[in-house]
Order: structure tokens, then sequence, then C-alpha cells
């Protein structure tokens, strides 16, 4: 058998059911990879290795007496840092927030515990989660395993380097604009930014989801199963439904999927990434698949307005902060929110208008395909110590054309590995569909993992 720590969600569950390996073992197995590694990868926050084992010790009780809790009873899961749990405190990825233990569980805290899994570790993030980096205020700076001075992505900056580096199998994060998928095209794992609504958020917020991190398609299937499960707390959820999450059948004969290769917006695509997703459409139209090129449908407007909106929204809240604690958050955030203190009410209105006309163009789109084939980001991680792959704060938006457009739309999205840089840095596909069509958007991820070449090995610290 393969290191614990390695093992999929899937094999964990079908290795404790056949009593050939218990929850405690892989705990152990997982808390020694993070033993290992933590102290150069920094992707982890309020590790508790005490809790972590009395869960463990409590899940193999139960698949001993054949009554786990849920799919994923005695499985290791880290929870990105902004999603409460109970009695551990949120600081937001900033120095400046004021360190209060949270007083109950976020809902997809709440469903992971009802489940069994075991979380054991918070993970990092930058800055209000407002940078594509594991640059914070608060954190030690988060490394990419692949390559220790590239960034690993963010801002679920820890969850993707946790998944790449084997912290064990299921890893939850948070996306508003890119925030799981960029993270995982980097780091190479699966990362799927859900359709608006589908996992319960709280609080939530226009285009924030909740999704997972994985190494595999299945893991991510099985984990939203388990997350998609209803909250009151979240009024912007969608009506309860019962999903078959695993039927990822793989089958892509006969499907029209779209090929999105340049906004043309933002950063240049680099010719590496845009040869392995071209390579990445021709396996599905080998496999019978009708692929056809489309154009850009993001415009400058659309992504200046977000931009502004979101600048104007993080200086109302940073502006309310003590002088004291203001003074704490990242410089380069705080250069990019002050500087929207003087905007008019009318440009931010039109600033949040756009989130309504990118979503018009992504959802158009999928009138006449089936699916979305793109990169998930123009270029490969950038040096791990800026913040911004411009590295200017006053072009913060530049690299999230291909993400952002499905977060404002609600349409689900997931990140793939499709290839590598000629410096060995992975490359992330992007599939996207038609709204709550999450299950098929996973299930052409899998038929990809099925198509593409054999992965290179997981990278070690």
């Amino acid at each position: 058998m393969a290191e614990l720590a390695d093992l999929s969600a899937v094999d964990l569950v079908a290795a404790y059911r056949a009593g050939e390996t218990s929850p405690v073992e892989v705990v152990d197995s997982v808390l020694a990879r993070v033993d290992s590694c933590e102290s150069k990868l920094c992707a982890t926050y309020a590790l508790d290795p005490d809790a972590a084992r009395t869960a463990a010790r409590a899940a193999e009780q139960r698949w001993r007496s054949g009554a786990p809790a849920g799919p994923i009873d005695g499985v290791p899961v880290t929870v990105k840092e902004n999603i409460a749990t109970k009695g551990t405190p949120v600081p937001l990825g900033t120095a400046a927030t004021e360190l209060v233990p949270a007083r109950e569980d976020a809902p997809a805290a709440a469903r992971l515990r009802e489940s069994g899994a075991v979380i054991f570790a918070k993970t990092t993030m930058p800055d209000y989660g407002m940078l594509t980096s594991g640059a914070s205020s608060f954190h030690k700076l988060a490394r990419n395993p692949w390559e220790m001075t590239r960034t690993p992505g963010g801002s679920s900056a820890g969850a993707g380097a946790a998944a790449a580096v084997g912290y064990g199998p299921l890893h939850v994060g948070t996306d508003i604009g890119g925030s799981v998928r960029l993270p995982a095209g980097w780091c190479g794992v699966v990362g799927l930014k859900p359709s608006f609504g589908r996992i319960p958020v709280d609080p939530p917020y226009p285009g924030r989801t909740i999704g997972p991190l994985t190494r595999t398609v299945a893991d991510a299937a099985l984990l939203s199963s388990v997350l998609s499960a209803p909250d009151a707390r979240d009024h912007t959820s969608l009506p309860p439904a019962v999903l078959d999450w695993m039927r990822l059948d793989g089958d892509v004969r006969g499907l029209r999927i779209a090929l999105l290769l340049d906004h043309r917006v933002g950063l240049a695509v680099e010719p590496a990434i845009k040869a392995a997703v071209t390579a990445a459409a021709q396996l599905f139209e080998s496999a019978g698949a009708a692929v056809e090129p489309i154009d850009p449908f993001l415009s400058r407007e659309m992504l200046d307005g977000m931009d502004l909106f979101w600048r104007f929204r993080a200086w109302t809240d940073i502006s309310a902060l003590p002088a004291e604690r203001r003074a704490k958050v990242l410089p380069d955030i705080a250069q990019w929110a002050t500087s929207a203190k003087d905007v008019s009410a009318a440009d931010v209105f039109h600033g949040f208008s756009q989130m309504d006309a990118i979503s018009v163009a992504a959802n158009r789109v999928v009138r006449d395909f089936d699916y979305v084939l793109s990169p998930v980001a123009a270029i490969p991680p950038f040096p791990a110590e800026q913040a911004y792959p411009t590295n200017d704060p006053m072009r913060p938006l530049e690299h999230i054309a291909f993400t952002l457009p499905y977060n404002m739309s609600g349409q689900p999205a997931v990140s793939v590995n499709c290839g590598w840089t000629p410096e060995g840095l992975p490359i992330g596909l992007q599939i996207a569909g038609k709204r709550f069509d999450d299950v098929g958007v996973l299930s052409l991820a899998r038929a990809y993992e099925q198509l593409r070449p054999a992965q290179r090995p997981w990278p070690t610290v």
C-alpha cells in the first residue's frame, strides 16, 4: 500500500470498510507529513494534532462497529482559515483582525464534522483573501511545493500547497474570483468552484463560493457531496437537491465544447500554456467531442469595473478599523483599497453593474455549447514574495480574466492539471459548464484525467 498520507479519500474509505487500515494510522501518517514539510511550506494555521487523534480514534470505533457517520468518516481534511471552526479565531489572513474564537462552525465545517471527517488544521491565506498569492501580514509566506521560490496561488494558498504535497486527500477553500482554481492550477491539483449557492456559505456574498481542492476528480466529487448539504444560514443557497456526485462516467461523445485560448484582456497567455490547453482540446476531439474556438467575451470595462467596486468595498471595510489595526494591513492591500476613497457613487455603481454584464456574457456562451475549455491562468506561478503577478497593486486583477467570469455568472468551473511548463511547473485546464451542472463539469474533468498522459510524481519538500 502507498504511504497512507498519499491515498485518495475514495481509497481510504474503501480501506476503512475492508479493515485494511484505520483513521488513527492515517492521521498519524498525515501529521508526520506535515511535520516534515511545514517549516518550509507554511500552509497550515491552528494545527491541532491532539484533537485530530481524538477524532480519529472516535472514527476508528465507528468503522469497527460498522456505523460510519458519513461518506468521509475518518478522512483527514483541512479547512481554509476564513471558514469558521468553533473555538478558533478567524484572522482572514491579516494582522488587522482581532483574534476572537469563533462561536460556531460555519456550514462547511459543520457538514464535515457531521460526516466524521477529521479536521486537523486550517490553511493559510493572504490578507482578506484579496491576493492570488500566499503573502500575508498574519501568516508566514506560503510556498509552492513544486518549486519553493514560487507562489502556490491564492487566496486558498495553503490549501493548494497542502493538497499537492500530501497533507491528506481533502482540502476546503473559498473562491470569489479564482481563489480555488488558481492555486489548484498552479499546484497541479483539482479545484472546483461550484455553482453559486450549491455549497452553503456564511456569510454569503455575491460570487463567493466554497469548493474542494483534491488530487483527484473523484475526491472533489466526494467532498462536494458532503459540503453541499443545506444550511439555513445561507439565504442565497440553492434549493436542496439530491445529486449523483459520483456519476463520473467520462463519456464525451457528442458534446459541443468551446475553446477559449485568449481573452485579450489582462496578462498575455504564455505559449506553453496555450499549447497545453490546445493539446487537451485535441484529446477531447479524439474521444468524440466537437471542439470549436470562440472569441473572448470579457472586456476591459468589465474587469476594471470589478476592480473598482472591490477596491471601494475594501476601503469601506479597512477605513472603519481603528488606526492601530488599519496600520497592520498588508501595505499592497492598503494602497489598493485607499485608492478608492474618493471615487464617486456613480463610478462605484457602474463597477457593481459589471457583475451582471459579465454574467450575461458568460452564460450566453453556454447557450450554444455544453462546456468551455480555457486556461486557468495565463501565466505560471510567479515569485512567492510578490503579492501580485504584476508586482503592482494598481493592476491587481490582470491574472484572473479566465476565472472571474464564472464567479459572477454562477456557473460551475473546475481546474485540472493539463501539462507542465518548460521549468516543470503545473498548468491548469479550466472546464466550465452551464449553471447547476456541477456533476457534468466534474464528469468531463474525470474524462480528461483518463485521456491525459501519465502524471508526474507528486512533489516532496
